[in-house]
């Protein structure tokens, strides 16, 4: 129920689910998310690193999307963004 892909396809939850996928807490799976840079000298290549979720404790992430999302907001609702519609990954190659 706490999932990311249950939040975006459930846009009627009531107070009661709301309130209980908060107590569950957010969903932070590792994701496989990397991008590669050019440099002048060398390629730079950075890869999703896990702990973000502990920086950031507003984030989550979806695994069957391979992206994150801003879990307060998924759960109260709120502006249509690309933290709660798209996901986001950054740019460059997934």
């Amino acid at each position: 129920m706490n999932s990311v892909d249950f939040l975006l396809t459930n846009k009627d939850i009531t107070y009661e689910i709301r309130t209980e996928i908060k107590r569950l807490g957010r969903p932070i799976p590792d994701l496989i998310i990397s991008k590669t840079d050019v440099g002048k000298s060398r390629n730079y290549s950075r890869n999703f690193n896990s702990s973000v979720y502990d920086r950031f404790k507003w984030l989550c992430g979806c695994p069957k999307r391979n992206k994150l999302f801003c879990f307060i907001c998924l759960v109260m609702g709120g502006n249509r963004s690309a933290w709660t519609q798209e996901g986001c990954v950054g740019k460059g190659k997934r």
